[in-house]
Formats: C-alpha cells, structure tokens, sequence
C-alpha cells in the first residue's frame, strides 16, 4: 500500500500535505459554521461554497496550459506562499473581531483563484515525484488518503476548538499548518523536465488540449460524469450545517461529525485504490461507486436518528470518493504525457469548477423545497448519471464490435 514512498520527493510531499491539509480542513469546517452562525441562511453557505471553487471552472484550462508551459514545482511553491498569505489575512480579520460576511467572501474566492492553480499543478506533478512510473496511481490513492484522514482530523478538531477557543484558532491553526509544507517543498530535489521556450501562444495550446479531450470519448465521457456529479451530487455537503443544527438539533460538534464520516468512507475508498494492482477495473469501480454514492443519499436524506445519518454519511463517502479518484486516476495513466497537465485542468474544472454552480442550486433547492427533499433530488441524479454512463459504453462497445 505505501510502495510510492520509496520515492524521497514523494514522501516529502505526502508528510508536509498531511499537516496542511488537517489545517485546511479546520478552516473549511469553521468558516462554514462561522457563516451559518452569523446568518442563519442555507442560501449564504451556497455563495461561500460557490466563491472558493468558481474560479476552478473560469480558469482550469489556462491554468493546465500555465503548468505544461512553466516549472511545475516553482508554480507549485508559488501557490503554497500565497495560500499561507490569505490564510493569516482570514486568521487576522477574524482575531481583531472583524466578522464581516463579505469579508470572508471575498478571502474565500481568492483561495479560490489559488487552486485553480495549485490544484492543477500538485496533480500534474505528481508523476515526476514518483521515481517508478508504475507507482503512480499508488501515489494518487495515497494521496487521496492523506486528503481524507486530514477530512476526519480537520473537522474534528475543529469542532473541538470552535465549541473550545472560538473560529479564530481554527484559522490561525490553518495558517500555522504552511510552514511544515513549505520546508518539505525547499527539501525536495525534484528534476521536472527542461521547458523550452513556448513556440505557440497559451491559447493554441488551450485550444489543443480542448480538441485532445473533446476527441477521446473514453476521456471525455468519464469527465462528463464527474461533471454531472459534482454539479448535481457532491454538493450535499453544502447542507451539512443545516442538518447538523436544525435537523438534528446540534452544536459545532455535530457538524463536524458529519464532515468526519464523509471522510471516514472515503479512506476507506482511498485505500482500497492504493493497494489496487489493476487498474483495468476502474471503469468498473468507477461505476459501482457512482450506484453507491447516490443510493446512500438518497436514504440519508430522510433518516430518522443521527447514527443512522452518520452511518449513510459514511458510504457517501465511499462512493463519492471511489468514483473522484477512479476518474483522477484513470485520467493520469491514459492522457498522453504532454497533454497531461491540459487534462487533468479538465478534471478540476469538471471537479472542482462545477461544485460552486451546483452549491448555490442545492442552497436555493433547500430554501424552495427544504433540505430531506433537496438531497433526496441529489441521490435520484447521481443514480441517473452513472446509469446513463453505464448505457453510453455499452453503446460504445456495441458499435466497436460491428
């Protein structure tokens, strides 16, 4: 299961993101409940969830042309310094008591603008961090692990200092978790590939890297999948606070709990990813979990006690982290390596860039129809996703066979 930490560059990756990440996830769960608390609307959790990842949608694609044009790590140090910086911005207005709700809108979307390009360029690196080729979608299920586990311990401790110390710590803590990443990324010793210097504009290449996933129907349909899913399905989350609060009649430690079990079904995913040998099966396992990600909505949306709720919760998780990582994989072992980084901007933007336009309708779904009703439309979608990607390879396969 650990095979791709043999490799030095990628060990030293894996234990500074471990840390950051737990600091990241304290801070997404705190302005969440910071936002919820001080407005009490579903609608306002929508336009937070809507800043930080909108960007990834508007500039993904330039962003995959930046990274295959430029050093990937240098990019990638870049984007590590400016996060800290706007995390100790939100950790400042926060401390000195200035809750302002634009305030934190505003911050939001430029961490926002950040991962369009981290994002982008932590994935497409990945394969030089990695000495043995054949390790990479070990590397990838590692990492989505470490995303995960940092998904239980975030909002865990989160809800322990919120209910504890107050939002303040929770970002300041935040801030604090760059400095481990920081002193890994200046300890590497990575040799990215020598960029000579660009012969066409960035928009021929955006343009090309366009036409290479629009004109591969294996790549193409498995990113309209996830495009589906995270404008229709993933964004559930948005209504945790709700449930949390209002459903369940909870304090900060129940909506941290519901975050943990997300992240407790996805480890569960994440490592059964890493220890897989064949990656033949993944547009198998990328339908399964899709079946699973949608069913347990759908009988979360109108469970009766928490427990129960935790525990669908938990297979959310497995599936939603099944299907998003079977896709990253599958992405990263077929795309051409010159055409990576253009491909994988394709998967942020269908992940991340589609999740902030479907926050805002599950937010303006569960002012219209309540929040069960809301997440129940979710799971019924997510089914009728995958069913239809079901059906298009099988129309696929029929033609390739005549």
């Amino acid at each position: 299961m650990f095979r791709s930490l043999k490799s030095r560059n990628f060990k030293l990756f894996f234990y500074g993101q471990s840390i950051s990440l737990i600091g990241t996830w304290m801070q997404k769960t705190a302005v969440s409940w910071l936002v919820y608390q001080l407005t009490g609307s579903a609608v306002l959790l929508g336009v937070v969830g809507f800043v930080s990842l909108i960007p990834s949608l508007v500039l993904s694609p330039y962003a995959g042309s930046l990274v295959d044009r430029h050093d990937r790590y240098r990019i990638m140090v870049i984007t590590q310094l400016v996060s800290m910086l706007q995390a100790g911005a939100l950790a400042g207005i926060i401390f000195f008591g200035y809750k302002n709700i634009l305030a934190i809108i505003a911050l939001s979307l430029v961490q926002g603008i950040i991962n369009a390009f981290d994002v982008t360029c932590r994935q497409s690196l990945m394969v030089e961090m990695v000495d043995d080729k054949n390790d990479l979608p070990n590397a990838i299920a590692l990492n989505a692990t470490m995303t995960n586990f940092a998904r239980i311990g975030g909002p865990a401790i989160a809800g322990i200092i919120l209910s504890t110390f107050g939002t303040d710590v929770c970002f300041i803590g935040n801030f604090l978790s760059y400095i481990p990443v920081l002193i890994c990324l200046f300890m590497m010793n990575i040799k990215t590939p020598v960029i000579a210097k660009p012969l066409k504009s960035i928009w021929t290449e955006l343009n090309e890297g366009f036409k290479y996933v629009s004109g591969d129907k294996e790549l193409s349909s498995i990113i309209m999948v996830l495009a589906l899913t995270s404008l229709f399905v993933i964004p559930f989350n948005t209504l945790m606070p709700i449930f949390a609060k209002d459903i369940f009649n909870g304090d900060a430690k129940t909506f941290s709990w519901f975050e943990s079990a997300v992240g407790l079904g996805a480890i569960v995913s994440a490592v059964y990813l890493a220890n897989l040998k064949n990656s033949d099966i993944l547009v198998k396992l990328i339908i399964i979990a899709g079946g699973i990600f949608g069913t347990s909505l759908i009988l979360m949306a109108y469970a009766p006690q928490l427990p129960l709720a935790l525990f669908f919760m938990v297979l959310s998780g497995v599936g939603m982290m099944g299907q998003t990582s079977g896709i990253n994989t599958y992405i990263q072992t077929h795309a051409l390596p010159e055409m990576r980084g253009r491909a994988i901007s394709y998967f942020v933007m269908a992940y991340q860039g589609m999740i902030p336009v479907g926050s805002l309708l599950i937010g303006w779904l569960a002012h219209v129809v309540g929040p069960r009703p809301a997440v129940l439309i979710e799971g019924l979608i997510g089914l009728t996703a995958t069913a239809g990607f079901v059906y298009y390879r099988s129309r696929q396969a029929a033609v390739k066979v005549v």
